[in-house]
C-alpha cells in the first residue's frame, strides 16, 4: 500500500531521505522504492519488501518527549506502530518499566529491535514482530506511538478510534490526524509532537432520573472528542450550556428554561449506560434509548 505517495520538494522529510541514500533528483517521488538501502540481504527471488514509510528513526530527544507527553508509566502497555529499531519501546522499558510491543513491516528492523532489547536487558518487557499496521491487533494498548506519514495516520485513524479503549493515549511524531484535532501539541525544536486521547462514543439519545426528581434527556452528536446536542427536562426544552468529553468522562452543564441556575453532571461513559463519576446526582445510571 501507499506506493503512489508523492512529496513536494519542500517536504521536510526530503533531506532525511537524501541522508538515507535515496536519489531525490526527481520532483515526483511516487515510484520511489522504500526498501531499506542499508539492508543488503534482499533476495531477488523473494517477494520485494516495500515499506509503507521510509525508515527515519526518531531522535533520542524526540523519543523522550513523546514518552513524557503520553505520561507513560509502569502500568501502561505501549504499542509502537512502525517501530523501526525499537528505540521507543526499549526506552519506555528501560526508563519507565513499561511493557511494550513493536510492530514493523521490515524484518531487518525487527531483528535489530530484538537485538537492541536484549543488549539493553529489557527483553522480558518487550515483544517485536513483523506485521502490517492495518491488520495487526493493538486493542490492548494504553499508549500508541507513531512516526509514520500523514496518509498512513489517516488510514489508521478509524481503527484507532474503534478498537482502542477510551482513554488510550496516541502520540505522533511530526504528523497529525487530519480533522481529528490533537488534544495536545508540543514543539520539540522545529518538530511538532501530537497527542490524542481516544474518546468514548456518546452519540445518541440518553435519559436519566436525577436526585432533584427531574427526568433529563439529551440528544448528542459527536465528532471525535467534540460533543454538541439538545436537552430536555421533564420533556421541556432546556439549554445545554456545556458538553465536554475527555476519554470516558463526560461533563454536562444544563440550564433549565427561565432559570439562572445550572445543573452539572459528571458521568463515566460505558457503551450502554452512564454512571455518576462524582457525587450522587443520578438516582440510577443514564441509559441509551436511541442510537444516533
Amino acid at each position: 500500500m501507499y506506493k503512489d505517495l508523492t512529496f513536494s520538494d519542500d517536504d521536510y522529510l526530503i533531506d532525511e531521505l537524501r541522508d538515507l541514500g535515496y536519489d531525490m533528483d526527481d520532483d515526483e517521488l511516487g515510484s520511489l522504492d522504500f526498501r531499506d538501502p542499508d539492508y543488503g540481504d534482499y533476495n531477488e527471488d523473494a517477494p520485494d519488501i516495500i515499506l509503507d514509510v521510509p525508515y527515519v528513526p526518531s531522535d533520542e530527544k524526540i523519543v523522550y518527549a513523546m514518552l513524557d507527553l503520553a505520561q507513560v508509566n509502569s502500568q501502561d502497555i505501549l504499542y509502537d506502530l512502525g517501530c523501526g529499531d525499537g528505540r521507543i519501546v526499549v526506552a519506555a522499558a528501560m526508563e519507565r518499566n513499561t511493557r511494550g510491543v513493536g510492530i514493523d513491516i521490515d524484518p531487518m528492523r525487527i531483528t535489530e529491535a530484538i537485538e537492541y532489547a536484549g543488549h539493553s536487558g529489557v527483553e522480558h518487557l518487550t515483544h517485536f514482530f513483523e506485521g502490517d499496521l492495518l491488520d495487526v491487533d493493538f486493542s490492548d494498548a494504553t499508549v500508541v506511538t507513531l512516526y509514520l506519514l500523514d496518509l498512513v495516520n489517516l488510514e489508521l485513524r478509524p481503527r484507532l478510534l474503534d478498537e482502542l479503549r477510551p482513554g488510550t493515549r496516541i502520540v505522533s511524531h511530526a504528523f497529525d490526524m487530519g480533522d481529528w484535532k490533537a488534544d495536545q501539541r508540543q514543539s520539540c525544536g522545529s518538530i511538532n509532537i501530537y497527542q490524542w486521547i481516544v474518546p468514548a462514543k456518546v452519540a445518541g439519545t440518553w435519559e436519566w432520573l436525577s436526585t432533584d426528581g427531574n427526568t433529563y434527556r439529551v440528544e448528542l452528536k459527536q465528532k471525535y472528542q467534540r460533543v454538541t446536542g439538545k436537552v430536555w427536562i421533564n420533556d421541556q426544552s432546556a439549554q445545554l450550556s456545556r458538553a465536554l468529553l475527555q476519554a470516558d468522562l463526560l461533563e454536562l452543564i444544563i440550564k433549565p428554561e427561565n432559570s439562572n441556575q445550572h445543573v452539572r453532571f459528571l458521568m463515566r461513559c460505558e457503551p450502554r449506560q452512564w454512571t455518576a463519576a462524582e457525587g450522587d446526582t443520578l438516582t440510577a445510571p443514564a441509559v441509551k434509548i436511541l442510537t444516533s
